[in-house]
Order: structure tokens, then sequence, then C-alpha cells
């Protein structure tokens, strides 16, 4: 089988980490957010996935050539010369989709969830249908465009945005399975596969709903990208709690590299990630934050709701909360509050920042 990842964006709303490397390497719970989908892919039987790419292509092509030999799949990149939305890039992938006449899968590369790729592919060979969706529901429906599907056959009968009443609570959730048919509705243009493919297969019966069990995120955002990973490790808890930290000062689920080092009487967690060769110095404390590879926390300093960048450096008794984002290489001087600040890469920050905001 094959698979098509929209990896194309520029990750700006994940920005300032996005400034220094494309959105689909960025690690989630210490593993590319990329990677979390091809091995889920792999393991449902997909042999070759093509990469729907415009953005730092060449840094996603070197780390892809490593992948294809760890994992024994084929990875091709497809690039888009403009922006084509969401179905475009279908288009421009036309002939490698359509190769074999076999269904492929096509998702969005920010969504994390227990990837149902298995299910999915058997749900759609049984209705025989043109394409399949996966559906999640949701508290606030109002919020978004939700999906109205029939409760027995799953048939899409529409799609309503932002609805007033109340006429479904399931979200499209960002994950696809097509027959090669679908490529006859597609044109080699910008086009959005929600607002124009996907009413005219409703409209025409040929499209189906699978709800998904467990937990979903889009973490394209920081302040999603840390509920996500909250979801992700209490995933993991259930699954595989060999894989969680525990130890003095462990609170709840947290996820440490074997090559990072935790100073003595820290409290880490609940709901942290630690990269690789992280260091944590004496006396600090860690909240519902990720630290990514080679950052160092110094003594006594004190994160909640944070992502801390790569190789940054943060003093002693510094306070950073509600969702402070350090870019890539940024530096936190001594004894400073940082407030849901936003620090691009490669800056130092010698004063505290008391109000949301963005350090240039």
């Amino acid at each position: 089988m094959r698979a098509l990842i929209l990896v194309g964006g520029f990750g700006t709303r994940l920005r300032p980490l996005t400034l220094s490397r494309p959105k689909p390497l960025v690690e989630f719970c210490n593993k590319a957010l990329l990677l979390h989908q091809l091995e889920a892919l792999r393991q449902a039987g997909v042999s070759h996935v093509v990469l729907a790419v415009s953005y730092m292509s060449e840094a996603l092509e070197a780390a892809m050539r490593e992948q294809e030999q760890r994992l024994g799949i084929r990875i091709s990149l497809s690039h888009e010369k403009e922006p084509l939305g969401t179905a475009g890039p279908l288009a421009l992938a036309r002939d490698l989709l359509a190769e074999g006449g076999e269904p492929f899968f096509v998702l969005n590369s920010d969504v994390i969830c227990e990837f149902p790729f298995a299910a999915l592919a058997r749900f759609h060979r049984q209705h025989g249908g043109e394409g399949s969706l996966v559906v999640t529901r949701v508290e606030e429906p109002a919020k978004y465009g939700v999906v109205v599907s029939e409760a027995d056959t799953g048939r899409i009968c529409r799609f309503v945005e932002k609805p007033r009443v109340f006429v479904s609570n399931k979200i499209n959730a960002g994950l696809y399975i097509f027959s090669p048919g679908i490529l006859q509705r597609i044109q080699l243009r910008p086009t959005s596969i929600e607002k124009e493919i996907f009413p005219a297969m409703a409209q025409d019966g040929q499209l189906y709903a699978m709800e998904l069990q467990g937990f979903w995120m889009d973490i394209g955002q920081p302040k999603d990208f840390l509920t996500g990973m909250c979801m992700y490790l209490q995933a993991l808890r259930a699954q595989h709690p060999e894989k969680l930290h525990s130890g003095p000062g462990v609170v709840g689920n947290v996820l440490v590299d074997p090559s990072a080092k935790i100073g003595a009487n820290c409290v880490i967690g609940p709901n942290v990630t630690i990269g690789a060769g992280v260091v944590v110095e004496d006396g600090v404390r860690i909240k519902r934050c990720t630290v990514l590879k080679g950052a160092r926390i110094r003594s006594h300093s004190w994160l909640e709701s944070c992502i801390v960048g790569w190789s940054c450096s943060v003093g002693q008794w510094v306070r950073m909360e509600n969702v402070t984002v350090l870019g890539e290489d940024v530096i936190v001087n001594d004894e400073l509050y940082l407030n849901g600040a936003n620090v691009l890469p490669h800056k130092s920050i010698a004063e505290s920042v008391p109000e949301p905001r963005i350090i240039m």
C-alpha cells in the first residue's frame, strides 16, 4: 500500500521552533512527529510513502534517506512549486498514488493519535465507496466544521461549518483512505479537499466516516502541542508503561531520553518530555513541558507549560510559564521571569518578560 503525507506548509503556528527546522522533524515526545506517522504506516503494511513538500525540503530529504534504511520502506518527495492546498498535492503525485490500483492513505502532518490505519483500510474495503475519513468527537462542535453521517453505515450526508444548533459532535481528524478514482476529481491547482472535494463525494454517496477510538490532537501550535503531549504520555502509560521514566522526584507521566542527565533534588512531572543530551541541574522543578535535545536547565529553576528548544540554556532561579516557547539556541540569564514569551532562535534574554509577547 501507499500513503501521502501533507508536509508542505510553513509551520507558522509552531514558530519559533519551525524557524530552525521543518515542522515534521520537530520532536514530539522524543521522536520527530513524522516518524510517529511513518512507523504506524509501516506497521499497517504501507511500503511506499510520498511526502508532499515545499518548505525546507532539503532537510526533510536528508532525514528521510536515513529513515528509508531504518524502516525498510520507500519514501518519495513530491515538490510543490506553489502551495497547492490539501487536494492539489494528490493531483501532483497522481502517477505514484495510482500505481497498482490499490487504495492509498492521506494524512495531515500535524495530527497525533493512536493511528488506526489497519482498521481504516478494513472499513474502507467493507463499504466499497471512493473515500473514508476518520472522525473524532469534540466537546464544543460549534468551534469546528462537523461531519453528519448515517449511524449504521457511516455514509457521510453533509458537512456543516461551525453549527449554531447541534447537528453532530464529530469532526474530520485529518486521516483518510481513498480509492484511486478520487484522482479523477482533482485538478493540478490549489484546491481544498475539505471544502471542494469532500462535499461533492458526499453528494455522490461515495464518502464514509469511521470514528476514532482514543485520543486525538492537532499539535500544530504550542498550546496544543503540550496538550497532545499529555494525551500521548497517558496513552503510553496504558500501553507501554515500561517506556516511562520513574525514580526519585519523578511525578506522573515522564519520558526521559537515556542520554539526559537529571541532578539531585529535582521534581520532574507530571507530563514532561526530556530529550537527548539534556542536562537538568540540581533543585529544578519542571511540569507539563517539553525540553528538546541538548538544552540545559540550570539549578533551582521552575518551568511549567513551556517548550525549551534545542541547545537552549536556561539560567539559575529562572521562572518560565504560560506556554513560553524558546527557539533554538536561546540563552535565558539567571533570575528572570518569562510569562508566555515566544523567543526567536539565537537570542539572549537579559530581562524579564512579565506579559506574553514575541521576542525578536
